[in-house]
């Protein structure tokens, strides 16, 4: 017998595993189903950043990136304590180099005191030395309450919970929904290893966002375009250059908060990203092309004006893609004494980018509805570090539209 579940989430990042834990927890007696298209969990955005648990200095006083960064970075923190997840609250410092960043430098700090972020400090150059050697800056941001994470271990552990509350609850991998249909009450997900059921859905689809959005019958007022960031690793010769993270002051005319160093929780040192047009929306290589999702990109008027605002610092970002040296020359801002044979090529993530059709970018995380479903249609960096909080908005949102209860 055909089994139908309770909810099915779509999306097996951080943020679909956090929000099916979160539905979970609270509700036992439901059979929930996550569906995955890749033969693991985490393998797009969550497993290819920068492991950065965010502490939420950035973002706009009252927006959901701020409110979900702020408390969900202490959820993440207390839930890798919990269950063993391979981390470190290290610290972080954001560097002003030039005396026009000063300005940006302090709007930043007093942005954080209005988010409520704990353990920030304005610092100087000899506190800068004392925290990082090798890093020359005129002003710096510490910011203490930053950290590292293993985010593909934390998706895992969270997927991994269901089942442990649940025993019928499912992950299934290797699944691509292909289409959508409804009967009645009951959502049928039609997919390459057949047809799942589900009384509700979540959509946690990523770079595939705005496509599954369209085949549940929204049309969303917005278009996901990837931007690929490439990063290169320092040697283990060079991993002393750098203790923990080591950030630029952002540009505000420019939508990526800049190139910077981070320790990773695994091991070894990063160095990026950078920001370039992708013309293949998981395409993880500089040459990796898809006519179909080229065409989607360059065929919407928002990308042709995001260029036409952009284009400057879109030709620098291509030329330091293709450049080791120029890579380097931006690093050196930071830390004058890297060299070429400090660094070597790394991995690379793609972003997605939503862009509304002026060619603005979403700036704040984006959920909406779709008969029985919720979908999250924009949740750029910190949604990994926000995810338990986006898990328990998504779950609020549930139990309100869904009618969930305990005995469901």
């Amino acid at each position: 017998m055909e089994t139908t579940f309770d909810v099915a989430v779509v999306g097996g990042g951080i943020v679909g595993a956090a929000s099916a834990f979160r539905l979970q927890q609270a509700f036992p007696v439901l059979k929930i189903v996550l569906l995955e298209k890749m033969p693991a969990l985490a393998n797009h955005q969550t497993g290819n950043n920068s492991g950065v648990i965010h502490s939420g200095i950035y973002y706009k006083p009252g927006s959901l990136k701020a409110k979900n960064c702020v408390q969900g970075r202490r959820e993440l923190v207390d839930f890798a304590r919990e269950h063993k997840i391979a981390h470190d609250v290290c610290g972080k410092i954001i560097v002003a180099t030039e005396p026009e960043e000063l300005e940006r430098l302090d709007s930043i700090y007093q942005r954080g005191i209005e988010n409520g972020i704990e353990s920030i400090s304005k610092i100087g150059p000899d506190e800068i030395r004392q925290i990082e050697p090798h890093c020359r800056g005129l002003a710096a941001v510490r910011v203490g309450c930053t950290g590292i994470v293993d985010f593909r271990g934390a998706t895992e552990t969270m997927a991994d919970l269901l089942g442990k509350i649940q025993p019928e609850s499912q992950i299934s991998l290797n699944t691509e929904v292909l289409s959508i249909t409804h009967e009645g009450d009951v959502q049928h997900l039609h997919t390459n290893k057949g047809r799942f059921k589900a009384r509700f859905t979540v959509f946690c689809a990523g770079l595939q966002s705005d496509r599954l959005a369209k085949k549940d019958g929204l049309n969303p007022q917005m278009r996901i375009v990837g931007f690929r960031g490439d990063y290169y690793e320092l040697s283990p010769a060079a991993e002393h250059k750098v203790k923990n993270l080591i950030y630029p002051v952002p540009n505000p005319a420019f939508p990526f908060l800049g190139v910077h160093f981070t320790r990773m929780a695994l091991g070894g040192v990063e160095c990026g990203p950078n920001a370039v047009f992708t013309f293949k929306r998981e395409g993880y290589g500089k040459t990796d092309f898809n006519l179909a999702d080229t065409a989607n990109a360059l065929s919407y008027a928002g990308t042709w004006k995001l260029f036409a605002k952009h284009w400057r610092f879109g030709l620098d970002e291509y030329r330091r893609a293709f450049s080791k040296q120029r890579f380097l020359k931006t690093l050196q801002r930071l830390i004058p004494d890297l060299t070429l044979q400090d660094l070597a090529p790394g991995r690379a993530g793609v972003r997605a980018m939503a862009l509304g059709p002026d060619g603005e970018m979403l700036d704040d995380f984006v959920l909406d509805f779709s008969h029985n479903s919720i979908h999250v249609l924009n949740a750029p960096s910190p949604a990994a570090t926000a995810a338990l909080a986006i898990g328990s908005q998504i779950r609020d949102m549930a139990c309100e539209r869904f009618q969930l209860s305990k005995t469901t």
